[in-house]
Order: structure tokens, then sequence, then C-alpha cells
């Protein structure tokens, strides 16, 4: 039996579908299976980052509602056989969710893979809730800026009203990622810092993530970054996948530039 993992954000632009693509990658590079699950209805991005999108024939409304079965819908991975995809609708809105199709839904996949990651739409409307409603945990996905940080603690308090475990008296396991940090602007103060921002969320950190130029590129060209060794935000995509398959892997301090280390270094022998 799997488990279920919703990747969440408090508003859109800070990396989540990105950051969904590659943690399923990663978790895929270490033979788990995995499927990752478009939860966004009406506007799928997922299958392009993936470099699926001309291979979507079915989708999860369909075999929700019954018109195509689950083996049909799914859509393995070109990078690695241990992923595999299921696109959200491009022609429905979130409205079509029910909470029992969904519940459904999820057993099913979490019956035949060992992780089911599920990229909820941004921000706290309709499909967000569903997306949440059966998830054993969730990834936070934030900027290092105070509105990303203020969206995203309104999106948790969500998450622990609206989730079944939740209701059921059980708690559901919750991980941050920091996104898009530039060491110079943490320094400077331009950038929150990661002790800052897990004080005010108060979760535990799963991983950072370096603003790296060639996630856009990567994604442009349906490559996830994770498949990019010599990529910063790739490496750390990788570290954060392996923590997740349960190996131990030390916390890289990100946020440290290359001067700040030079002068740290220098402090140290005067």
């Amino acid at each position: 039996m799997g488990i279920v993992i919703a990747v969440i954000s408090g508003k859109g632009g800070v990396g989540k579908t990105t950051a969904t693509a590659n943690l399923g990658l990663g978790i895929a590079m270490n033979n788990k299976k995995c499927v990752v699950v478009d939860f966004d209805i009406g506007q799928r991005n997922l299958d392009m980052i993936l470099g699926l999108e001309n291979r979507v024939v079915y989708d999860m409304v369909q075999v929700m509602d019954g018109e195509a079965n689950l083996k049909q819908a799914l859509i393995k991975s070109k990078a690695n056989e241990n992923l595999h995809f299921l696109a959200a609708s491009q022609t429905k809105d979130k409205s079509v969710l029910e909470s029992q199709k969904v519940e459904k839904l999820v057993a099913e996949l979490k019956e035949n893979f060992d992780f089911v990651i599920l990229d909820a739409p941004a921000g706290i409307e309709s499909g967000y809730e569903h997306t949440i409603e059966f998830a054993d945990a969730a990834i936070v996905i934030v900027n290092p800026e105070v509105s990303s940080i203020r969206d995203a603690d309104r999106a948790i308090g969500i998450l622990d009203s609206k989730s079944a475990k939740v209701k059921a008296g059980d708690d559901v396991a919750k991980y941050l990622i920091i996104n898009r940090i530039v060491a110079d602007m943490v320094e400077s103060g331009e950038m929150l810092k990661s002790d800052d921002i897990l004080e005010i969320l108060n979760i535990k950190l799963l991983g950072k993530v370096p603003e790296d130029k060639g996630v856009i590129d990567a994604s442009n060209q349906g490559k996830p970054v994770v498949l990019d060794k010599k990529s910063i935000a790739g490496q750390a995509y990788s570290r954060i996948s392996d923590r997740l398959c349960g190996q131990k892997v030390d916390m890289k301090d990100i946020e440290v530039s290359d001067s700040g280390l030079f002068k740290r270094i220098t402090g140290i022998f005067k």
C-alpha cells in the first residue's frame, strides 16, 4: 500500500508543479513505483514539464466517471519506467470533483504504487480541498518571501481542517520545501532565512532548492531538471527525493554565497 502526498502552495508561481515533476522522477530513480497526478482541472501543466503532453488520451475525470479505466489513462514516463502520470482534464472545471470519486481513485492508485504524488491547484479553492482530502502527507512549497509564507500558512490551516485523516483523529504529516533561494538576497535581508520561515510555519523542513535558470529551460524541453547532474536545482531535488525514500541525506546550506563563505573562512583565521 503506497503513501499519498499532496504537493501544495498558498499561491501560484512558487514552483509547485515543477517540484511535483522532479520529486516524482527523483523517487522513480530510487527504484520506487511512483505516479504523479495533475489535480489542476482545466489548467493542465504537469504533462508539459514531464514532456508527455502529446501522449495524453484519457484523463483523471474520465477515469472517475467510468469512461476509461486507470490502466488506459496512466502514461509511463519516457525518462524512467517506474514513473507514471495521470493527466487533469482540460475541458472540465474543478466543480466536477466529488469526494467519493476522488477517494476511490486515490485508493486504487495506492494499491498500485509506492508513492502517489498529487499536484494540487494553487490557492485554497474547491479543487485544492479535494486534493488534500485523502492525502497521508503534504509537501508545502514556498518562496522565501512574506506573501508566499502568509498564503502557505492559510493553505496549511485548510489542510488541517479538511483532511479526512485529521477528522478521523489522526494527523497529516507536513513537510516544507523552500524554493528559488538566492543566497546573496538572503544575506542582504531581501529574502527570508529558512530559520525564520520554519518558525512562522512550524513544520518540518524537507529541503531547500536554489534559484536556477536551467529550470525554465528544462521545463520548456519537457525534461525535469533532476535529470541534469550539473544543475544545482536538480541536485537539490535529487537530495529531497532521496530523503522521501528513507535515505539519510545532510541538509546542504545553500543560503550562503561564495563571498559569504569566503568571509567566514577568513574570519576564522583572523
